[in-house]
């Protein structure tokens, strides 16, 4: 990825260029210390002079009114705020028309933010002020004093919390009064620029200490760039966070969201005082010190899957290369390309009006269709359809370019999605929400409307990221999500009555990739690089759980590495530094998975009987107790030296009616509740108080015979053994008011047992000759 620079021959401004921004994609206006304001049109190449503002106005900085205000959208923005020194902001209409000019601060106002709704202005001055103000310039409070100026400021995402500049400090502030401040030191000089971006809530500061710094909201460091040779005097991000920009004297840094960087350009333009990212993100200008607007176009961003690499050469053209045959495409747009994804044999490419579909095997005719609105920030793809996030909604496509569905949930902001809040399944979408960071919405595909019974997936902690698997049936649909504490979670999709358990799979968990082939997991724990080869072994077999893994050291990728993808068998990470690794991981877990899903099980065992490998059997062991087949768990659990499992799993055999051999199977997976459920279905009164008492579950056990009228005597003969056992006195009331004047008499009671073993057998094959009566 480079950037591809534009500058005119003569500058339009006499004097230095003090700021700039966008209206919409082609047009810009920029303010200038010779006192105008210039619109510059890229689709025509033309520049015109808006306004000549009075001598004394020398403007410092300019912020547009936001574009979207609640439900009402403007294709592009109508008016703008202009700071200048002489202590006054100046609300400005597009037309060049002073609509209202307001006394602000003692000296210079050297800021002015308007909030994402629009209904609150921010400006800061060298008097050391902080002060809000509503959208018509009415003074609403001072949020913040001090005696050093304050030169810059940004709002926080959900405009609750404003980010200032404190000499070589940087605080954040809520609005609420009483709220706690988060001040720390950040840079070794003076701070120049901040930035804050709504959609990852990092944050940007540039100084005279020739550094640019990331941090996160609570003040740790993400990133600090090695010093420069000049003060650093502008920082931007692109607006889907994805990407931002560095200015300083002659020079022009673009660097991903992590800090390391793409490209270093080095125009002829003096200091670069303020950059501003088109609403698209595919381009910026900044105000330059010698009186340039200088233009940078994003180009060269790269696409890889399988043996395919696309290259976006120019604004309209892409190059996509076959790595096997060297063979070379060409793809030419009628606008400049915005966002693309190429994933399931598919390369989707939104540009300002269009979206285009293009299979892998066949580059020459695209499908086409109209978007809705232009500025697509978010391409996600299945292997059956496609979903596209703009500034309007969410909108999900098949490849055949058929609108599917849109889902919607209360208080939704498309603006602030990335690939971390958002996940895409064949059938299922999964949107965290921003407003409450615990929850996570789930949508079924094909129609947009909430999963299951509209249940909505809540956690204890703020979720971070968030991953839906990709393979298997769905109603065995798995989300995996990373916690504010780093903890890793998985739990079931399908919500329906009874709350489904969300169970930890590891710890320290920086990122995560579900593969596209097969159910299999993988993570970056810490120090380590970990697959889970069946994560539902959780729901099976917790203790087999370790010995499912594959972990290897992942020092190798130093501080802050993430997960690009996780395709076949081939994982790709991306270094702190912006180097790609790839790693590949075992074929045969995925082929297991095959065998599986297709019930081959004579394969899967001589697959794991050639591999030779515990974690092979450790999977197979889990994947068939989940689908029930004992003959080949029995073979795996052997295999892994499980000798009690074996055991268990042989008496599970001998059991004579299917319900029970059900209810011990969900036992053994520690089901005890369902176990329970399918006896006491099956009329299996006294297995279901049988079971409580294996298991000790005194309590209940008692219950379920008082409730049914039987087998109570049962149930305190086997109380009245275990106590004498451990040489115990009862002390439960329950059973001490049962337990008077009844005596225990083991004859009967092993009499009445065998009686209930036989009764079973006998419904048992009575059902079996109906089943084989109704065949013939």
């Amino acid at each position: 990825m480079r950037l591809k620079i534009s500058l005119l021959r003569e500058p339009k401004h006499q004097e230095l260029v003090s700021c700039v921004g966008w209206t919409n994609a082609e047009e810009l206006y920029s303010c200038s210390d010779d006192h105008q304001i210039v619109k510059w049109n890229l689709l025509t190449s033309e520049t015109s002079l808006i306004v000549k503002l009075p001598d004394d106005i020398y403007p410092i900085d300019l912020h547009w009114f936001p574009k979207s205000i609640g439900l009402k959208k403007q294709t592009q923005a109508e008016s703008f705020v202009l700071t200048s020194s002489d202590g006054k902001f100046h609300l400005i209409s597009k037309l060049g028309r002073v609509e209202k000019s307001v006394e602000a601060h003692c000296g210079a106002v050297l800021a002015g933010r308007w909030n994402y709704e629009g209904t609150a202005l921010i400006t800061v001055g060298e008097d050391g002020q902080v002060k809000i103000w509503s959208k018509s310039g009415m003074l609403r409070s001072i949020l913040a004093q001090q005696g050093t100026p304050v030169y810059s400021v940004a709002w926080g995402p959900d405009s609750e919390k404003v980010l200032y500049t404190a000499g070589k400090q940087l605080i954040i502030k809520p609005l609420q009064p009483n709220a706690k401040i988060l001040q720390w030191k950040a840079h070794d000089g003076i701070i120049l620029k901040v930035d804050w971006n709504s959609v990852n809530d990092l944050i940007l500061s540039a100084g005279e200490d020739c550094k640019y710094k990331v941090w996160d909201s609570y003040g740790r460091l993400f990133y600090s760039s090695q010093p420069h040779e000049h003060p650093i005097t502008s920082v931007a991000w692109a607006p889907d966070g994805e990407l931002f920009a560095v200015g300083s004297f002659h020079t022009l840094r673009l660097c991903d969201k992590t800090g390391w960087s793409y490209a270093l350009e080095k125009p002829n333009t003096g200091s670069i005082f303020n950059i501003a990212w088109s609403i698209d993100g595919t381009q910026m200008a900044g105000a330059c010190g010698n009186g340039q607007v200088v233009f940078a176009h994003v180009v060269e961003q790269r696409w890889e899957w399988k043996n395919f690499e696309v290259t976006l050469t120019k604004r309209r053209t892409m190059q996509v290369r076959n790595v096997l045959n060297d063979a070379v495409d060409l793809l030419e747009f009628r606008d400049r390309v915005i966002k693309a994804s190429l994933n399931y044999g598919h390369l989707v490419v939104s540009t300002s009006l269009q979206c285009y579909v293009f299979s892998t095997k066949n580059w020459n005719t695209p499908l086409i269709f109209d978007l809705k609105e232009g500025t697509v920030s978010l391409i996600l793809q299945a292997e059956r359809h496609f979903l596209l996030v703009d500034g309007g909604g969410i909108y999900l496509y098949s490849y055949e370019g058929r609108f599917i569905s849109s889902p919607k949930f209360p208080g939704m902001r498309t603006d602030i999605l990335n690939a971390q809040m958002v996940s895409l399944s064949n059938d299922t979408i999964a949107i965290k929400d921003k407003a409450d960071e615990k929850i996570i919405f789930l949508f079924e595909a094909s129609s947009g409307k909430p999963l299951g019974d509209g249940k909505i997936l809540s956690h204890k902690n703020e979720i971070l990221e968030i991953a839906v698997d990709q393979k298997g049936l769905t109603s065995e649909r798995k989300i995996a999500f990373i916690d504010k504490n780093r903890d890793l979670y998985i739990t079931s999709v399908k919500r329906f009555g009874k709350e489904e358990q969300i169970i930890k799979l590891g710890t320290m968990v920086h990122t995560l990739a579900w593969c596209d082939t097969s159910n299999i997991l993988c993570g970056l724990q810490d120090t380590r690089f970990t697959v889970w080869y069946y994560p539902n072994t959780v729901y099976v077999d917790r203790d087999i759980l370790p010995k499912t893994l594959f972990e290897r050291d992942a020092s190798e990728f130093s501080k802050n590495p993430h997960i690009v993808s996780f395709v076949g068998n081939q994982v790709t990470i991306r270094r702190a530094d912006g180097s790609l690794v790839h790693i590949s991981i075992s074929p045969y877990p995925a082929i297991l998975h095959e065998y599986v899903s297709s019930s081959k099980w004579e394969d899967a065992v001589r697959l794991c009987r050639f591999v030779k490998e515990q974690t092979m059997w450790a999977c197979l062991a889990a994947m068939a107790v989940a689908n029930r087949d004992m003959t080949t768990a029995e073979i795996a659990y052997a295999s892994i030296g499980e000798i009690d499992k074996v055991q268990y799993i042989n008496s599970i055999k001998d059991l004579p009616s299917k319900e029970s051999k059900m209810a011990h199977m969900l036992m053994f997976s520690g089901n005890i509740q369902e176990a329970e459920m399918v006896l006491l279905q099956a009329g299996l009164i006294y297995q279901a108080i049988q079971i409580n008492i294996d298991l000790y579950n005194w309590e209940r056990a008692l219950e379920l015979a008082v409730k049914h009228k039987t087998h109570v005597d049962t149930v305190l003969a086997y109380r009245q053994k275990f106590l004498e056992t451990f040489g115990k006195q009862e002390t439960n009331k329950r059973y001490l008011q049962y337990a008077e004047g009844l005596q225990v008499d083991w004859d009967k009671i092993k009499a009445k047992i065998e009686m209930e073993i036989t009764k079973e057998r006998e419904r048992s094959s009575s059902i079996t000759g109906k089943n084989l009566m109704g065949r013939h």
